[in-house]
């Protein structure tokens, strides 16, 4: 088992068919104490319940610096230590750049980048002082191909966002043990995406994926399997595309 004795936190994975749930039962089968951090706390509990017993729901709103620290600090005192963090918790808005006004440009903002930030802020020092962590960002191919299907300009810029932080963060942590990288997901098929796409556009969508087939919340939760655990021991700062090929890039 990869993360045998591992504690790990993971935002917004209440959720049945997303990716952080399918990263929490991953770690939990590979041996980690989990805590999964929702916006409501009978979900997230119930959530946590699904993987048996010794793990954690809590309720927290990632972008809320008081509810990160508390939730930090709840995960500490329940197990003693956080090892792994996931920051998985993000929304997204199908719109165009000129229908994008303040509200939902801060609404998409605070959740994906500003909520990566506030969370790495309350599990840092923890992880300062034990010499020693893994942080892993959900990022997309949207930050990277300039937009995406069901995301609008200012998710695209939330998640680049998310990429640079991730890249600064590798780099100021590395000298304390801390690991920092990012996942870039293509189209993959959760709840977010699971009602909008038609057989057409799941069709057309495939015919230029080279694997020849949409991405699971699955995919995804082993590339965080492989950076929360020890083979990625010596990985800090990368990027990993798990796109089925959908974007191949220099």
């Amino acid at each position: 088992m990869l993360l045998n004795g591992k504690t790990a936190v993971i935002s917004g994975a209440a959720s049945p068919r997303g990716i952080g749930r399918a990263t929490a039962r991953l770690f939990a089968r590979h041996g980690a104490r989990v805590a999964i951090l929702d916006l409501d706390a009978a979900q997230a509990g119930a959530a946590a319940a699904e993987l048996g017993e010794g793990h954690l729901g809590l309720a927290c709103d990632v972008t809320d610096a008081d509810a990160c620290a508390r939730a930090a600090a709840a995960v500490i005192g329940q197990f003693g230590a956080i090892d792994i963090l996931i920051n998985n918790a993000g929304i997204t808005q199908p719109l165009k750049l000129m229908e994008i006004g303040q509200r939902e440009w801060d609404a998409v903002l605070d959740v994906n980048l500003r909520g990566t930030l506030l969370l790495s802020q309350a599990v840092v020092p923890h992880m300062r002082a034990q010499r020693r962590g893994a942080i892993a960002c959900m990022s997309s191919v949207s930050a990277q191909r300039g937009g995406g299907i069901f995301g609008g300009p200012h998710y695209s810029a939330a998640k680049a966002g998310v990429l640079g932080l991730a890249k600064a963060m590798a780099r100021e942590l590395g000298p304390d043990g801390i690991r920092v990288n990012c996942v870039t997901p293509g189209l993959i098929q959760t709840d977010i995406t699971g009602g909008r796409l038609t057989d057409a556009m799941k069709r057309e969508i495939t015919a230029g994926i080279p694997l020849g087939r949409l991405g699971e919340a699955d995919d995804v939760a082993g590339i965080f399997l492989f950076l929360a655990s020890d083979l990625s021991a010596y990985v800090t700062g990368a990027v990993i595309d798990v796109n089925g090929g959908m974007l191949i890039h220099g």
